[in-house]
């Protein structure tokens, strides 16, 4: 008998020496009397250390008597158990391991103690550590989102700027695990020494009393001084703040604050309103994320800050209206038949001091204009009379004769062309324009212009943005400034063109009324010539006001730059000092539409009618049909014509042949608007080509053409109205 429990004694004491996992077993008392292999090529004791009570000493100091209880409870009623513990592994690590053992009972049932073994699930641990992370980061972004949600939907439809700002410090502090934070805004307090705490949250105001924030403070500096977010893990420790209070630990008496986080908070404009300060007393509280959502959540309190900002000063202004409303009235009661009288004599000598201004602008006017329009009809008239007495062999001076009359009727169009410039009446055609496109494109052209003794440069600013205007105006408003810098260095000097993205503020609105604020591109053109006095100065955009020799100029020029720039929601302003040169600056809006196209080279003329298109003319005065008819017929259209819009109906309504509509805009009775309608209704698809010399609102509405409308103005040339039909008919 003896020698066969030895055997089977031998044979397992092999198998478990050669198992994967760790073994023991134990006698009744609870003495580990077997190891295997396995547990002692794990924790590095020996035979010697670990039976006995021994093996209790592999396990982590923090485990070992919980796990020694749990044992000696098992044994004592003789059931199996299962724990968990920490075992020391040979390096000095530690590893989670199961302890899982049965008791083992003889044939008459005497308990003869346990048989267990012990698994490695430091594997297992590690993940389900790494689950719970996640799970935790998961909750506490869900949290946030939800508070940074909740924070959004509070301060976007409240007006109440103390409640909001008041909402955004609390959620602050609850996504940065603050112990408590403040909202100080960018004002100086009576004394004019401090910052204001307009909000605090996880602490009573009284913990501030006595502790002003001076401006000048390291600390608190950096944040009003728009240098964007501080964090420190400890802001006692902090180099970066040298000789501050903070770096030499806080006050006597103030909250204990290590670590420390500051976030700017900016209105629209850039301007610091305010900064959102959160702490905690212990170390190395905020990370990157903390910072990450106050940001979002400081973007968030300045558009609602705007908000309220803007309601309490419109609510001020109203409250102050309705005083100065209630002071006027209470006035009224007492000296009302006095003030009746005074505002009524006051109202006539104001309306008879404009009528008579009225009557002297249109009196300058009308004889600038006048004078003007003489002289190109005297030579007009001189040239057409001089081919009407001209006799076979005078080709020469007939040519001459009607060059001059062509060039006279030119300069009389042009005259026209400014004068609805200056006056806002002139059709545009806006576009999409990168204005340093165009300046590049013109650069020839101006050095054409201005001659060898001018030195052109260009000064162009990267990432210009975008302007929509009508790019031939734009054009002839720099050709326009560059000469006139030219005449004003007749010696020669320096042009330069230059562009730039501003910003027009509110300040800058409040001295210029007619301007509106917000993003704008500026194209300066300066010059090194005399400058202009202070006199000068003051009437440049006068019409008919020049300072060059009779016949040298109209006086339009800047009046038209200044109605174009005007009629395409822009602005000028005009910078110049005697013996230092002049400056024009022209200011478009930013246009935030389609991309730029670019700038269109100018074509070749548009070529003949090649298979007989048919084009009925729309055109009440008699000569201008007569001519446009000739041009048409001669560029071989067959042509309709109709002296008025019941006639251009009635063609409409034939079965003759059309392919284009041309039609002036003002006619008799019905506009040339009336018939481009009753052929969009009778003959979908007709192309439509108007003319006028001036459209106040039938096709033109805030200075702009309709969407969609083809326009020529008149007067026109043959090779003009020979492309622009051209051009329409093959527009898809």
């Amino acid at each position: 008998m003896t020698q066969a429990l030895s055997e089977s004694e031998s044979r397992f004491r092999n198998m478990a020496d050669h198992a994967p996992v760790m073994m023991w077993v134990t006698n009744g008392q609870g003495d580990c009397t077997y190891l295997n292999k396995a547990w002692y090529a794990f924790t590095g004791q020996s035979e010697a250390q670990a039976l006995g009570a021994g093996w209790l000493e592999a396990l982590h100091p923090d485990d070992r008597g919980a796990a020694g209880e749990a044992f000696l409870a098992a044994t004592a009623r003789q059931e199996a158990f299962r724990l968990e513990y920490r075992l020391g592994r040979r390096d000095g690590s530690y590893h989670w391991v199961i302890d899982a053992a049965a008791p083992r009972f003889a044939v008459d049932g005497a308990f003869l103690g346990y048989i267990g073994s012990v698994l490695d699930i430091s594997d297992r641990k590690d993940a389900e550590t790494r689950i719970r992370k996640n799970q935790a980061a998961l909750e506490d972004q869900t949290r946030a989102l939800q508070v940074l949600n909740q924070a959004a939907v509070a301060v976007s439809g409240d007006l109440d700027l103390e409640r909001l700002v008041q909402t955004v410090t609390d959620a602050g502090v609850e996504l940065a695990g603050a112990e408590f934070g403040a909202f100080f805004y960018n004002l100086v307090d009576a004394a004019g020494e401090s910052y204001v705490l307009y909000t605090l949250s996880g602490v009573d105001r009284s913990a501030f009393e006595g502790f002003p924030m001076p401006r000048n403070t390291a600390v608190f500096g950096p944040t009003f001084a728009g240098h964007g977010i501080v964090r420190s893990d400890d802001i006692t420790k902090d180099p970066r703040y040298g000789g501050s209070a903070p770096h030499h630990g806080m006050p006597k008496g103030h909250l204990p604050v290590c670590s420390y986080l500051a976030v700017p908070v900016r209105s629209r404009g850039g301007e610091v309103l305010g900064g959102l300060f959160f702490a905690h007393s212990k170390p190395a509280m905020f990370g990157p994320l903390a910072e990450e959502r106050l940001v979002g959540l400081a973007s968030q309190a300045a558009v609602a800050m705007d908000n309220a900002r803007l309601f309490q000063a419109a609510e001020q202004e109203l409250a102050q209206r309705r005083r100065a409303e209630a002071e006027l009235h209470a006035l009224n009661a007492t000296l009302e038949e006095r003030v009746a009288s005074e505002i009524a004599d006051r109202l006539k000598a104001e309306e008879a001091l404009r009528q008579a201004q009225k009557m002297e602008a249109v009196g300058q006017l009308t004889g600038g204009v006048a004078h003007d329009f003489n002289n190109l009809l005297t030579v007009i008239i001189g040239g057409l009379d001089t081919i009407k007495r001209s006799r076979p062999g005078d080709e020469a001076r007939i040519q001459r004769s009607a060059d001059m009359a062509l060039q006279g009727a030119q300069r009389a169009a042009s005259l026209t062309e400014r004068l609805l410039a200056f006056s806002r009446r002139q059709p545009l055609a806006p576009k999409p324009v990168d204005a340093n496109a165009l300046v590049r494109d013109m650069t020839e052209l101006l050095h054409r212009t201005l001659g060898e003794q001018i030195e052109l440069e260009g000064v162009l600013t990267p990432r210009l943005w975008p302007i929509e205007v009508d790019q031939n105006q734009l054009e002839s408003a720099v050709i326009n400034l560059a000469v006139n810098a030219r005449d004003a260095m007749p010696g020669g000097g320096k042009l330069t063109i230059e562009t730039a993205n501003v910003m027009l503020d509110q300040a800058y609105s409040d001295i210029d009324a007619e301007v509106t604020p917000g993003q704008y591109v500026s194209i300066a053109v300066s010059d090194s010539g005399a400058g202009m006095s202070k006199e000068t100065l003051a009437r440049v955009f006068e019409p008919f006001f020049t300072t060059k020799d009779v016949g040298k100029g109209t006086g339009l020029g800047l009046s038209m730059v200044y109605g174009f720039a005007k009629q395409s929601g822009g602005h000028v302003t005009v910078y110049s000092e005697e013996g230092h040169g002049t400056t024009v600056k022209l200011y478009f809006p930013r246009h935030l539409g389609e991309q730029v196209a670019s700038v269109e080279a100018s074509t070749a003329a548009a070529p003949r009618s090649s298979d007989g298109e048919a084009v009925l003319v729309a055109e009440d005065n008699e000569d201008v049909r007569a001519y446009s008819v000739m041009i048409l017929a001669e560029l071989g259209y067959k042509v309709i014509e109709a002296a008025d819009a019941d006639a251009a109906i009635a063609v409409l309504s034939s079965g003759a042949r059309l392919d284009l509509l041309f039609t002036d805009v003002v006619l008799p009775g019905k506009s040339g608007r009336t018939i481009a309608e009753a052929a969009a209704r009778l003959r979908p698809g007709l192309k439509v080509l108007f003319t006028t010399g001036y459209s106040r609102n039938a096709i033109v509405h805030h200075g702009r053409l309709d969407a969609g409308v083809q326009l020529i103005t008149k007067p026109f040339t043959f090779e003009q109205l020979a492309g622009r039909v051209r051009d329409v008919l093959d527009k898809r």
